[in-house]
């Protein structure tokens, strides 16, 4: 699916012509959804960073990055968190 295999991690999706891998927030793909950037093939979330959708652990939240990639596999920050 073009995942950059320093992007991939535990579980990869497609929601409408993106692929979505790993803990990615819902608002980081809605707002992918909604700009619909070009050259943008997907989102990803490298690892499993506590405190990321599903990986909620009590008094611990890892900060991490969700990544956007395109046809090039050159990752760029879409968001922090």
């Amino acid at each position: 699916l073009g995942v950059p295999k320093s992007l991939r991690s535990c579980h990869t999706a497609v929601a409408g012509k993106y692929v979505v891998e790993g803990h990615v927030p819902a608002a980081d793909l809605k707002r992918l959804l909604a700009a619909r950037t070009p050259g943008v093939l997907g989102l990803a979330v490298p690892d499993m960073p506590a405190g990321s959708p599903g990986m909620e652990v009590a008094g611990r939240s890892d900060q991490y990055a969700v990544m956007s990639f395109g046809a090039s596999g050159m990752p760029k920050v879409f968001a922090k968190h």
